[in-house]
């Protein structure tokens, strides 16, 4: 089968195109991209006014399954993350069984596999049970299918496991995603400060997330090795990270739509909804992450898509879990706070959503470019809309974008040539 997608602009960062074409796939792969192709298709999409990108891929989420599937599926979380554009995610190890062995892994994949809507790659988690006890066997968990290691939410506390842990994902050419949470001064439920004081709730200190990453820089320098530092959400961090690439460190570091969109004052207005680890910070640090995304010291925007019950959020705010859904909101939150603006471009997106993603998963995506897997999402760019909750496809509701106003919709998500998702109005 062939498919002919007219009269869109194709964005991509490999190629630094920026130009209205026409791209051809037949069966799964991209084959012709030109600015008038003539021929006769199995389907014609008219992307006129639309933008076609790389399929957008997060390499950090939760999908919940196997043990909490009342919050989100791989079947729920896959329609969600396609309804939202993304045609690649990584779901984290924080579920239980926990994938630390070949088995759960496998069925895992196998699940998705049987859901067959998007490339669903998972973490191994790096520690049995994410007790950061006892490490995985790393080599036996590649082989079973895991893209990378991480702990999640339970950060590696022993320094010395950590330092083996990045030893071994490197010998191995994977790598660790380190959640950098300092647990002695990381105790409250949003940001220290004036907020969390009038709202009479703890505050989390914003150490807690920069003393951890601090320390895997320090092992990632000394022993000339690669860590990975998730959803970074502060200035310091950002301003670590940058000093230690300047130094040439091999560190990497990942941010999510809500640190450049929103700070502390958003809980004011969202409550629960708008209570995540690391929390939202100040102004200044919301600033600090959209430097860091502009120079290049952000590699990765992610989700951290994070589903939750309602009656779990109901819990209150110093006892609700933390986290929020962000398949559907992550490319409207970007386009409304970041390239609407003109603080990146269009080609800087694509650099965070997709191209660099795929360079740090060593997977064989994140480009539009003849000869490659037909991985699309296709977009109107110009599309205002009010975010609305009973318009959300994922299983869970907890979200500070619900009656919102985005601008940037996704029209197509396009995985391997087939069209899995197609907006209807």
């Amino acid at each position: 089968m062939n498919t002919l997608l007219k009269n869109g602009t194709v964005i991509d960062y490999a190629s630094n195109t920026n130009q209205k074409l026409d791209v051809l796939i037949e069966n799964d792969i991209i084959v012709k991209i030109a600015e008038n192709i003539d021929v006769q298709a199995d389907r014609v999409i008219d992307c006129t006014g639309y933008y076609i990108m790389p399929g957008m891929i997060d390499v950090h989420c939760h999908l919940r399954e196997p043990g909490g599937e009342h919050k989100e599926t791989i079947e729920t979380g896959s329609k969600s993350a396609v309804a939202g554009g993304f045609t690649t995610i990584c779901p984290m190890p924080n579920t239980n069984p926990t994938p630390d062995s070949a088995i759960v892994l496998q069925q895992i994949i196998q699940r998705a596999k049987e859901v067959n809507l998007c490339n669903i790659l998972p973490y191994s988690s790096v520690t049995r049970g994410e007790k950061g006890q006892e490490l995985v066997d790393f080599k036996s968990q590649l082989e079973a299918g895991a893209i990378a290691f991480s702990d999640d939410g339970m950060p590696v506390e022993n320094a010395r496991m950590i330092r083996e842990a990045l030893f071994e994902a490197n010998k191995l050419g994977t790598f660790v995603a380190e959640h950098c949470e300092e647990k002695s001064v990381s105790a409250g439920a949003i940001n220290a400060g004036p907020v969390a004081r009038r709202l009479e709730v703890e505050g989390v200190l914003p150490e807690a997330e920069e003393i951890m990453a601090a320390r895997d820089i320090v092992l990632a320098e000394t022993n000339n090795l690669h860590a990975h530092i998730c959803h970074i959400s502060t200035k310091t961090s950002v301003d670590m990270i940058r000093s230690a690439k300047q130094r040439g460190v091999k560190v990497t570091c990942e941010t999510c739509p809500h640190y450049y969109s929103f700070t502390v004052e958003e809980v004011l207005e969202s409550g629960v909804n708008a209570k995540m680890n690391p929390p939202l910070r100040e102004e200044k640090d919301r600033l600090a992450i959209i430097e860091g995304i502009k120079d290049g010291t952000i590699d990765c925007v992610i989700t951290d898509h994070a589903p939750h019950a309602e009656e779990e959020k109901a819990r209150g705010l110093a006892t609700a879990p933390n986290g929020i859904i962000g398949f559907e909101t992550a490319l409207g939150a970007t386009i409304t706070n970041l390239v609407d603006p003109g603080l990146i471009t269009y080609l800087d997106m694509v650099r965070v959503m997709c191209y660099n993603p795929a360079k740090l998963l060593k997977i064989d995506r994140g480009e539009i470019a003849e000869g490659k897997v037909a991985d699309i999402t296709i977009f109107d760019p110009n599309r205002e809309y009010v975010f609305l909750k009973d318009r959300i496809v994922s299983k869970s509701k907890n979200t500070p974008w619900i009656n919102k106003k985005l601008k940037g919709q996704v029209r197509y998500t396009i995985v391997s040539g087939r069209v899995v998702y197609e907006r209807g109005e």
